[in-house]
């Protein structure tokens, strides 16, 4: 087929408007999948993207349609994976913009607009679940209108779940989404979007051929200098198909045969060996991680369990990384960086459900900026890494700007949780029966809770998208908990110093409820830098010593209470308390 009958879109949504369900029925519709192969969320094969109903990975599909070669590329709805949406849309030339007909334009659905209109990518609004009662096509086609100056006669409604006006939609994908530009008779050049790890085909480079021809030969790839002979060209139809080559426009898979996924970097541009002087195509920034957290096995002999998983699982996940770490109170264990809560979640699962491993996790924590007094700048990923207060000039921490939208009646709660969490007022906007806020909000703020109190404060009608915009200086302290005389530095955080006090108080009276009792009185402490700005203590099992005795002497009952008393002096000294997880889920539940 002719580079003029290729089609390569995205669809992009917000999350729960439907994006996998109109990919389920695009497979059906073009014939990509019998009917009876068919099952529900045909794209997501991780069975916690099933479970959870969300997009993790991006995942590409060839469909067949009249003389078009259609290829769509899934694209995750999650704001933690919004690199994923960046990269798909720089593999395609058109992206199907998917509303909500009943819950109308949300936060991300702007957010992925303007992503899409920054690579300037054709963009059809699909208006989507016209079959519910409670659908209302002609205000969210106003909205579209007014926010996103879309021309009506680019936008179509249909109904995903019932198919109604998909082949109207197909019509549309080849009428207004332009072929691919590039040309099959210069040098290849074809860039790496995404890549996963295959134990019998070494790395599997996800590619969209810009220019050249793809063939079976020696190939190298710019950026990393690594040459390689494939194993493997093929298409995906939606399972991988092996083909004999790939032309200009075309979307399809390289099995690169190399052990190490960290060669085959995102982003990167693969051409022929022998083509010394090709520039390599504009790539994408990597992704770097925001979110930090300890692993830590319960059971300590399964260190080097946890980290065979975690190597398994950076093979599948670029924007994964981790580093060794060790704790007085937990051993062993590994720090990793996340790009946000819910991928932190999503690799905690994994990990336990997988690879069979019981897990202790840290409180998470951002990444901070800090100049010491001689001028040297550091970057700070955990508590741990705090440097003495003495050497400390200023700290930065990463501050993002959030758009919330919100309707009208619970806008003045949105507002007053925006200040609780240091929010500053950037705009606002009426929008149809909405409002859309945009605010700028630190992100250490954001990842404790922030997500679940705004669904909470709007009944769960909020909805919420950030992007992180600079670092801004801030007055941050170290909180330690000391319990039974011994610091736990897995239990250490980074707080404003205006709210170190709230928090240390709200700390110990979380971990005096969590913490077990012992045969000797425990004292629970918060300290900044030595400072006691907290403190609880666990009374002692009191085990009544004169039980046994019946009428006597008075001094015989002294002498065996100022027995027990001694004993419970001399355990209170050589005394150990063990944490168990409820204690470490207190420091997240701030």
């Amino acid at each position: 087929m002719s580079q003029s009958s290729i089609r390569n879109f995205s669809i992009i949504a917000h999350i729960d408007h439907g994006k996998t369900t109109l990919t389920d029925r695009l497979l059906q519709l073009t014939h990509t999948i019998e009917a009876r192969d068919f099952s529900e969320r045909m794209m997501d094969s991780n069975p916690i993207e099933k479970e959870r109903g969300i997009t993790i990975k991006l995942a590409p599909v060839r469909m067949l349609y009249q003389d078009y070669i259609l290829n769509l590329i899934d694209t995750p709805g999650h704001v933690d994976f919004g690199y994923e949406v960046s990269r798909s849309l720089a593999a395609c030339e058109g992206a199907l913009l998917v509303v909500d007909a009943t819950q109308g334009i949300q936060a991300q659905t702007l957010s992925n607009y303007e992503k899409a209109t920054a690579l300037g990518l054709k963009v059809i609004p699909v208006i989507n679940k016209i079959d519910l009662p409670s659908s209302d096509v002609e205000t969210v086609t106003l909205d579209l209108m007014e926010m996103l100056g879309i021309d009506e006669s680019d936008m179509i409604a249909v109904s995903a779940k019932t198919g109604l006006n998909i082949p109207e939609l197909l019509e549309k994908i080849v009428e207004k989404i332009p072929a691919p530009a590039g040309s099959p008779d210069r040098p290849l050049r074809a860039l790496v979007f995404t890549s996963q790890y295959d134990q019998h085909k070494g790395v599997i480079a996800y590619v969209r051929v810009v220019d050249g021809v793809l063939k079976k030969e020696q190939l190298r790839l710019i950026v990393s200098g690594k040459q390689f002979l494939p194993v493997e060209i093929g298409v995906f139809s939606p399972e991988m198909v092996a083909v004999e080559e790939l032309h200009a426009g075309e979307v399809g898979y390289i099995a690169t045969g190399m052990k190490e996924v960290q060669h085959v970097k995102v982003g990167d541009t693969i051409t022929q060996h022998r083509n010394d002087n090709v520039a390599p195509l504009a790539g994408y920034k990597e992704p770097k991680p925001m979110v930090y957290m300890d692993f830590y096995p319960i059971d300590g002999d399964d260190y080097p369990l946890l980290l065979d998983a975690m190597g398994k699982l950076t093979l599948h996940d670029a924007a994964l990384q981790y580093t060794p770490t060790h704790s007085a109170a937990l051993g062993n264990g590994l720090r990793v960086g996340f790009l946000g809560i819910l991928h932190n979640e999503i690799v905690r699962e994994r990990l336990e459900r997988e690879f069979n491993l019981e897990l202790i996790s840290t409180s998470p924590s951002v990444s901070y900026r800090v100049t010491l007094s001689n001028g040297e700048d550091q970057e700070m990923n955990t508590p741990a890494d705090f440097p003495d207060p003495s050497q400390l000039k200023t700290i930065y921490e990463p501050f993002t700007i959030t758009t919330i939208f919100t309707p009208k009646e619970y806008y003045g709660n949105v507002m007053t949780l925006c200040e609780d969490y240091r929010g500053a007022l950037l705009g606002v906007q009426e929008v149809g029966a909405r409002m859309q806020m945009r605010y700028e909000l630190p992100l250490a703020e954001l990842i404790i809770n922030f997500h679940d109190r705004l669904k909470s404060v709007s009944s769960g009608f909020a909805s919420m998208e950030y992007e992180l915009s600079e670092y801004k200086a801030v007055d941050a302290v170290k909180l330690d908990v000391v319990i039974q005389q011994e610091h736990i530095e897995a239990l250490s955080q980074i707080v404003v110093r205006d709210k170190a006090e709230m928090i240390g108080r709200k700390l110990v009276k979380k971990l005096k409820e969590v913490v077990p009792k012992q045969s000797f009185e425990v004292p629970i402490q918060a300290t900044i830098g030595g400072k006691i700005v907290a403190r609880e203590t666990i009374k002692a099992f009191r085990k009544d010593v004169t039980a046994g005795m019946y009428a006597g002497d008075i001094t015989r009952r002294k002498k065996l209470l100022e027995k027990q008393k001694k004993g419970k002096k001399r355990m209170k000294e050589i005394g150990k308390v063990t944490l168990n997880q409820e204690a470490f889920l207190a420091v997240l539940e701030r």
